[in-house]
Formats: structure tokens, sequence, C-alpha cells
């Protein structure tokens, strides 16, 4: 038997003359990662208000099971841009495809455990499925197609939880969805292994790498400005608002601001020349993807915490609302102390220093009140701010040295 023909796929691959920044098309699709992490967070706020301290944790523990799909349909898509050509018309309609089965999933959200649970599961489950088996259909006879239709048969396993779940209960639809993602995530981590077809991944990060650095640094500016429209909605849903409402809105302007300032000093920065000089790209990078995702998780936190602030400022906490409000920073600059370790190969003091005052704020915290424990978390941020920008005086200029 001959050899088999490729695909009309191998056309749309990029090319070394392809640019590393986003199209408009992916642009686009980011305005509905906006709305999607605008949802989340929103959905967040009155679970964790619930009478019952058990119900307080489930709405946490949802709210950390609905970003992981979410998060990976954006991975996903990202990953598909950074392989094809984005300006082609084949790739700029999967991305706008992409964009609408996201849309219905954010739109889900906030009824995602009651009666929309179907449209979520769905939603995903067509998008996951439909994207890996199209394009491994168009690379007919290349390597890569055994990875399209790899992934694509594990997305079709984890299908049967992801929609199982939507028909029974809340309970049940948490155990079922949280064996999904586990299967979507550890497939992936093994490099979706199959009889016959073997395992391994097809490094995107060493052909892309300049591209999806510059969309994970965009994706974690889309999540701060989702977290200033969230607050932003809360505060304007206030009626007449009230000095500690306005308070916490200043003081969540300021603690995104932080998280930029800090996230961009040197790090999110020289991302782009890390990628390019680290020695194996595809392990750096997926790395430098979940310090990103931590990251994020951390931002997505922080809003939501903000949002119990505005709903509850001189309450006494539950030990949930403050493992919001001082955990979200802790989440973030964890994130940020790996994004550092993976650039510059070194522990960082500034942000550790910063995770060790979270948590002991968290004592006069609960005994001061929410508006109280995020003022303190911002001044923490400022705190490690304050130490980045004496470090940049006594070095001024920096090239990184990723990890080995």
């Amino acid at each position: 038997m001959g050899a088999r023909r490729p695909g009309v796929g191998v056309g749309m691959l990029r090319g070394p003359g392809s640019g590393p920044h986003a199209t408009f098309a992916e642009l686009f699709f980011d305005l509905v990662v906006v709305f999607a992490l605008t949802r989340l967070a929103a959905q967040a706020v009155p679970g964790l208000s619930a009478p019952a301290p058990a119900d307080r944790w489930m709405a946490a523990a949802r709210t950390l099971l609905l970003f992981l799909p979410l998060t990976w349909a954006w991975t996903i898509t990202s990953y598909v841009t950074a392989r094809f050509e984005p300006r082609l018309v084949g790739v700029r309609l999967a991305v706008v495809v992409s964009a609408f089965g996201l849309f219905m999933m954010a739109s889900a959200v906030p009824a995602a455990f009651d009666a929309r649970g179907m449209t979520f599961a769905l939603s995903y489950v067509l998008l996951q499925v439909g994207r890996t088996v199209g394009f491994g259909l168009l690379l007919g006879g290349l390597p890569l197609q055994r990875l399209y239709f790899r992934s694509g048969a594990w997305y079709c396993l984890s299908a049967i939880p992801w929609l199982w779940g939507a028909t029974v209960s809340e309970t049940a639809r948490t155990v079922l969805w949280t064996i999904a993602i586990a299967i979507d995530f550890g497939a992936a981590r093994l490099g979706w292994p199959l009889p016959r077809l073997g395992r391994g991944r097809a490094a995107a990060w060493e052909t892309g790498g300049a591209h999806l650095s510059d969309r994970y640094r965009q994706f974690l500016m889309i999540a701060l400005g989702e977290g200033v429209i969230s607050v932003g909605i809360a505060y304007t849903n206030e009626g007449t608002p009230e000095a500690a409402h306005t308070c916490g809105v200043v003081v969540s302007f300021v603690t995104t601001v932080l998280l930029w300032r800090i996230y961009f000093f040197r790090s999110g920065e020289l991302l782009g020349e890390a990628v390019d000089a680290a020695d194996d790209r595809a392990a750096f990078g997926r790395s430098v993807a979940f310090a990103h995702t931590v990251m994020i998780f951390g931002i997505v936190v922080v809003a939501v915490g903000y949002g119990l602030v505005l709903d509850h400022p001189f309450a006494r906490p539950y030990p949930v609302w403050l493992a919001v409000v001082l955990g979200g920073p802790m989440i973030y600059l964890l994130g940020r102390a790996r994004l550092e370790r993976l650039v510059f190969d070194r522990v960082s003091p500034r942000r550790l220093l910063g995770v060790a005052c979270l948590a002991v704020l968290a004592v006069p915290g609960h005994a001061a009140g929410l508006l109280a424990a995020s003022i303190g978390a911002a001044l923490v941020l400022l705190l490690v701010a304050v130490l980045d920008a004496r470090a940049a005086v006594r070095v001024p200029e920096e090239h990184p040295t990723p990890a080995r």
C-alpha cells in the first residue's frame, strides 16, 4: 500500500513567517472569555452566602470545578491557533465556532448545577470532540493527526460522565463532573495514550511558543479586566452605596493594579524571551501554562472575594469568606512565584513573604471583618510591589535564565 496523502489541513499549519500576535478572531474569542469569567465570579457569591457551612464550601469547590473546563476550552483554542495559521478562513471559522461553544457554556454557568447542566456539559463535549476530530480528519497522513484522534477518543470517553452528570442530582453531578475533568486533564498529562496509536504530545510550544506566551499574557489581562467588571457591576447594583461599598470598590481597583504590576515585573515582561531560551520548550511551556492557570484562578477568587466584601463589609466572616478574600491573593502569588522560578530559575522570597503575611492576616481579619481583611490583603500586595521596585533599582536590567 502506498503512503497516505497529506490532508488539506497540512496547508493550514503555521509557517515560519506567521506572526506571533493574536488575530481579530482570537480577540473576539477573548470577549467571550470575559463574559465566561464574569458569570463564574457572579455565580459564586450567592453560593458562598448559603446558610449551611457545607453548602458554602461546596459552592467554593464548584467554582473551581466550573473554572477548569472553561479554562481548558480556552487553552485548546489557543493551541489550535499556535499550530494552525489563524489568518486562514478555516481556522478563523474554528475560532468563531469555539467562541460560540464557550458562550453557551458561560451562559449556563449560573445554573450549571441546576436546570442548565446539560447545556453546559453538551456545549463543552461538542466543542472539544468536534474540534479535535475535525482537525484530525483534515490532517490525513501527518503524525499530528494521531494526536488529534487520540485526544478526540479521550474526549469521547470523558463525555460519558459529563453528559451523565447533567442528568442526575447536584451532588452526583459534582462527583461525575469531577471525574470527567480529571479524565480530560489526566489524559492530556499522560499524552493521550491509546493502544496502537501510542502516546505523546505534539509540541505546540516548539513552533508557536511566541504566540502562546503572548496569548497567556493576554488571558491574564482578560482575567484582571473581568475582576474590574464583576466588582463594578456589583457596585452599581447597590443602589445608593454606603461609604463602605465605595471603599471596597477603591480597594478592589487598587488590588487589580497591584496584581497587574506584580505580574509584569520582569517575569511577565520577559516571558517570550524565556520561552525562546528554554532547552525544552514543550516542557517549559506546559509549566508556564500551569503557572498562569493558577494565577488566573487566583484573580477570579479575588473578584469573588470583593463581591463578598460589597455584600458583607462589616459582617463577622465565615471561614470560607476569609479563605476567599485572603486566599485569592495567596493563590496568585504562589502562581507568580512559580513563574519566576521558570523564567529566572530562582525562588521568589518577596512572593513567599507575601503569602506568609496573608496567612498571618487570617486571625485579625476574622475579628475585624471582610472589608478590613481586604484592605490588609491590598497592603500586603503593595508591600510586594514596593519590594519589586527596590529590586528594579538595584538590578535595572536582567535577562531570563530559564530553569533547566
